[in-house]
Protein backbone atom coordinates (compact mmCIF):
# COMPACT_ATOMS: atom_id res chain seq x y z
CA UNK A 1 0.00 0.00 0.00
CA UNK A 2 1.24 3.51 -0.16
CA UNK A 3 2.96 4.95 2.27
CA UNK A 4 1.17 8.71 3.51
CA UNK A 5 3.65 11.56 3.24
CA UNK A 6 3.11 14.81 5.65
CA UNK A 7 5.12 17.67 3.76
CA UNK A 8 6.81 20.42 5.75
CA UNK A 9 7.67 23.41 4.09
CA UNK A 10 10.58 25.84 6.54
CA UNK A 11 11.79 28.84 6.13
CA UNK A 12 14.13 29.94 9.41
CA UNK A 13 12.02 27.58 11.62
CA UNK A 14 14.72 25.81 13.20
CA UNK A 15 13.40 26.16 16.71
CA UNK A 16 10.11 24.27 16.20
CA UNK A 17 11.10 21.68 13.34
CA UNK A 18 12.49 18.79 15.59
CA UNK A 19 9.57 19.19 17.85
CA UNK A 20 6.98 19.14 14.98
CA UNK A 21 8.57 16.14 12.97
CA UNK A 22 8.52 13.93 16.34
CA UNK A 23 5.23 14.77 17.06
CA UNK A 24 4.25 13.59 13.67
CA UNK A 25 5.72 10.48 14.01
CA UNK A 26 4.05 9.95 17.38
CA UNK A 27 0.96 10.48 16.33
CA UNK A 28 0.89 8.50 13.25
CA UNK A 29 4.54 6.47 12.78
CA UNK A 30 3.27 4.99 9.38
CA UNK A 31 3.77 8.09 7.92
CA UNK A 32 7.11 9.68 6.40
CA UNK A 33 7.60 13.47 6.76
CA UNK A 34 9.11 15.34 4.42
CA UNK A 35 10.80 18.82 4.81
CA UNK A 36 11.01 21.32 1.79
CA UNK A 37 13.74 23.93 3.10
CA UNK A 38 14.46 27.08 1.37
CA UNK A 39 18.21 27.89 2.01
CA UNK A 40 17.14 28.77 5.97
CA UNK A 41 20.04 30.77 6.95
CA UNK A 42 19.23 29.72 10.52
CA UNK A 43 20.53 26.33 10.08
CA UNK A 44 16.75 24.35 9.51
CA UNK A 45 18.33 22.87 6.50
CA UNK A 46 21.18 21.14 8.34
CA UNK A 47 18.91 19.95 11.02
CA UNK A 48 16.49 18.28 8.66
CA UNK A 49 19.41 16.66 7.55
CA UNK A 50 20.18 15.32 11.09
CA UNK A 51 16.54 14.27 11.58
CA UNK A 52 16.70 12.39 8.44
CA UNK A 53 20.03 10.48 9.28
CA UNK A 54 18.33 9.70 12.45
CA UNK A 55 15.06 8.60 10.93
CA UNK A 56 14.31 6.79 7.86
CA UNK A 57 10.52 8.04 7.56
CA UNK A 58 12.22 11.81 7.53
CA UNK A 59 12.67 13.17 3.85
CA UNK A 60 14.73 16.07 2.66
CA UNK A 61 14.69 18.55 -0.45
CA UNK A 62 16.49 21.69 -0.19
CA UNK A 63 15.71 24.51 -2.32
CA UNK A 64 18.02 26.93 -3.60
CA UNK A 65 16.24 29.93 -2.28
CA UNK A 66 13.05 31.46 -0.57
CA UNK A 67 10.92 31.47 -3.31
CA UNK A 68 7.39 31.04 -1.19
CA UNK A 69 5.29 28.63 0.45
CA UNK A 70 3.24 27.79 -2.73
CA UNK A 71 6.56 26.95 -5.14
CA UNK A 72 7.65 24.65 -2.11
CA UNK A 73 4.17 22.97 -2.23
CA UNK A 74 4.24 22.69 -5.74
CA UNK A 75 7.69 21.29 -5.48
CA UNK A 76 6.81 18.67 -3.02
CA UNK A 77 4.02 17.63 -4.77
CA UNK A 78 5.50 16.76 -7.96
CA UNK A 79 8.04 14.88 -6.37
CA UNK A 80 5.46 12.98 -3.68
CA UNK A 81 3.52 12.03 -6.66
CA UNK A 82 6.49 10.43 -9.04
CA UNK A 83 8.06 9.01 -5.72
CA UNK A 84 3.90 6.85 -5.35
CA UNK A 85 3.33 8.24 -2.16
CA UNK A 86 -0.35 8.62 -1.30
CA UNK A 87 -1.81 10.50 0.77
CA UNK A 88 0.12 13.89 0.39
CA UNK A 89 -0.93 16.42 3.70
CA UNK A 90 0.14 20.03 4.13
CA UNK A 91 1.48 20.95 7.34
CA UNK A 92 3.27 23.96 9.15
CA UNK A 93 5.87 23.64 10.79
CA UNK A 94 5.41 26.24 13.63
CA UNK A 95 2.95 23.85 15.61
CA UNK A 96 0.18 25.95 14.21
CA UNK A 97 -1.28 22.44 12.65
CA UNK A 98 -1.56 19.78 15.95
CA UNK A 99 -0.10 16.36 14.39
CA UNK A 100 -2.54 14.90 17.32
CA UNK A 101 -5.60 15.60 14.88
CA UNK A 102 -3.85 14.12 11.71
CA UNK A 103 -5.90 10.97 11.89
CA UNK A 104 -8.99 13.01 11.91
CA UNK A 105 -7.65 14.34 8.34
CA UNK A 106 -6.92 11.08 6.70
CA UNK A 107 -10.04 9.48 7.81
CA UNK A 108 -12.14 10.86 5.11
CA UNK A 109 -9.39 10.31 2.31
CA UNK A 110 -10.27 6.17 3.36
CA UNK A 111 -14.00 6.81 2.84
CA UNK A 112 -13.93 8.51 -0.61
CA UNK A 113 -12.57 12.01 -0.44
CA UNK A 114 -10.49 13.70 -2.92
CA UNK A 115 -9.07 16.77 -0.32
CA UNK A 116 -9.67 17.25 3.05
CA UNK A 117 -9.18 20.93 5.04
CA UNK A 118 -8.81 20.98 8.33
CA UNK A 119 -11.27 23.77 9.06
CA UNK A 120 -10.95 26.73 11.89
CA UNK A 121 -14.73 27.90 11.02
CA UNK A 122 -16.83 25.32 11.43
CA UNK A 123 -18.78 23.90 14.09
CA UNK A 124 -15.89 21.92 16.61
CA UNK A 125 -13.21 23.92 14.71
CA UNK A 126 -11.48 26.61 16.97
CA UNK A 127 -8.26 28.82 17.28
CA UNK A 128 -6.06 29.49 20.39
CA UNK A 129 -3.93 32.36 21.48
CA UNK A 130 -4.65 34.48 18.54
CA UNK A 131 -5.58 38.36 18.79
CA UNK A 132 -9.12 39.27 17.94
CA UNK A 133 -7.88 41.64 14.32
CA UNK A 134 -5.92 38.21 13.54
CA UNK A 135 -9.29 36.50 13.66
CA UNK A 136 -11.03 39.25 11.97
CA UNK A 137 -8.19 39.24 9.31
CA UNK A 138 -8.85 35.62 8.91
CA UNK A 139 -12.16 35.35 8.53
CA UNK A 140 -13.16 38.29 6.38
CA UNK A 141 -10.33 37.25 3.98
CA UNK A 142 -12.39 33.32 3.86
CA UNK A 143 -15.37 35.13 3.21
CA UNK A 144 -14.24 37.40 0.81
CA UNK A 145 -12.95 34.58 -1.55
CA UNK A 146 -15.90 32.22 -1.12
CA UNK A 147 -17.90 35.15 -2.11
CA UNK A 148 -15.71 35.95 -5.02
CA UNK A 149 -14.71 32.51 -6.23
CA UNK A 150 -18.37 31.03 -5.17
CA UNK A 151 -16.68 28.24 -2.78
CA UNK A 152 -18.52 26.40 -0.99
CA UNK A 153 -15.06 25.31 1.91
CA UNK A 154 -16.19 27.57 4.96
CA UNK A 155 -12.34 27.88 5.52
CA UNK A 156 -10.82 28.90 2.22
CA UNK A 157 -7.44 30.10 3.53
CA UNK A 158 -6.84 26.82 5.53
CA UNK A 159 -3.42 25.80 5.10
CA UNK A 160 -3.87 21.74 7.11
CA UNK A 161 -5.01 19.67 3.88
CA UNK A 162 -4.63 16.18 2.94
CA UNK A 163 -4.92 15.07 -0.53
CA UNK A 164 -5.78 11.82 -2.24
CA UNK A 165 -2.84 11.10 -5.17
CA UNK A 166 -5.42 10.78 -7.70
CA UNK A 167 -6.95 14.11 -6.65
CA UNK A 168 -3.90 16.12 -6.49
CA UNK A 169 -3.78 14.47 -10.29
CA UNK A 170 -6.82 15.61 -11.80
CA UNK A 171 -6.01 19.48 -10.48
CA UNK A 172 -4.00 21.90 -12.82
CA UNK A 173 -1.19 21.94 -10.83
CA UNK A 174 0.94 23.59 -13.99
CA UNK A 175 -1.59 26.75 -13.46
CA UNK A 176 -1.19 27.03 -9.91
CA UNK A 177 1.58 30.19 -9.77
CA UNK A 178 0.43 31.66 -6.22
CA UNK A 179 3.74 31.73 -4.53
CA UNK A 180 2.25 33.45 -0.92
CA UNK A 181 -0.59 33.70 1.12
CA UNK A 182 -2.71 33.15 -1.85
CA UNK A 183 -1.57 29.58 -2.83
CA UNK A 184 -4.46 28.21 -0.13
CA UNK A 185 -7.15 30.13 -2.08
CA UNK A 186 -5.52 29.08 -5.41
CA UNK A 187 -5.11 25.34 -5.06
CA UNK A 188 -8.79 25.36 -3.17
CA UNK A 189 -10.38 27.06 -6.34
CA UNK A 190 -8.46 24.25 -8.75
CA UNK A 191 -9.61 21.53 -6.69
CA UNK A 192 -12.99 22.72 -6.90
CA UNK A 193 -13.14 23.48 -10.67
CA UNK A 194 -11.85 19.42 -10.86
CA UNK A 195 -14.86 18.08 -9.30
CA UNK A 196 -12.89 17.02 -6.32
CA UNK A 197 -14.82 15.62 -3.43
CA UNK A 198 -13.81 18.38 -0.51
CA UNK A 199 -14.88 17.62 2.87
CA UNK A 200 -13.68 19.84 5.97
CA UNK A 201 -13.83 18.17 9.43
CA UNK A 202 -13.20 20.84 12.52
CA UNK A 203 -9.37 21.29 14.02
CA UNK A 204 -7.69 23.15 16.70
CA UNK A 205 -5.50 25.93 15.27
CA UNK A 206 -2.68 27.38 17.74
CA UNK A 207 -0.65 30.56 17.05
CA UNK A 208 3.32 29.96 17.33
CA UNK A 209 4.98 29.94 20.50
CA UNK A 210 8.67 30.05 18.91
CA UNK A 211 10.27 31.92 15.94
CA UNK A 212 8.41 34.61 13.85
CA UNK A 213 5.33 34.15 11.27
CA UNK A 214 5.60 35.19 7.89
CA UNK A 215 1.88 36.59 7.77
CA UNK A 216 1.52 40.57 7.23
CA UNK A 217 -1.46 43.08 6.12
CA UNK A 218 0.39 43.08 3.00
CA UNK A 219 0.71 39.66 2.04
CA UNK A 220 -3.25 39.61 2.65
CA UNK A 221 -3.69 42.42 0.60
CA UNK A 222 -1.54 40.96 -2.05
CA UNK A 223 -3.95 37.52 -2.12
CA UNK A 224 -7.12 39.08 -1.89
CA UNK A 225 -5.99 41.05 -4.92
CA UNK A 226 -5.29 37.42 -6.69
CA UNK A 227 -8.32 36.34 -5.58
CA UNK A 228 -10.10 39.55 -7.26
CA UNK A 229 -8.46 38.87 -10.16
CA UNK A 230 -9.32 35.38 -10.46
CA UNK A 231 -12.71 35.93 -9.77
CA UNK A 232 -13.21 38.31 -12.53
CA UNK A 233 -11.45 36.16 -15.11
CA UNK A 234 -14.08 32.98 -13.87
CA UNK A 235 -17.06 35.58 -14.74
CA UNK A 236 -15.84 36.50 -18.18
CA UNK A 237 -15.44 32.57 -18.74
CA UNK A 238 -18.98 31.78 -18.15
CA UNK A 239 -20.51 34.31 -20.30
Amino acid sequence: MPSPLVVIPTYNERENLAAIVGRVLMAEPAVAVLVVDDASPDGTGALADELAAADERVLVRHRAGKEGLGAAYLDAFAWALEAGYDPIVQMDADGSHLPEQLGGLLAPLREGADLVIGSRWIPGGRIENWPRYRELLSRGGSAYARWVLRLPTRDATAGYRAFRAEGLRRMRLDEVHTKGYGFQVDMLWHAHEAGLDVVEVPVTFVERELGRSKMSLGIVLEAMLRVTGWGVAARFRRR
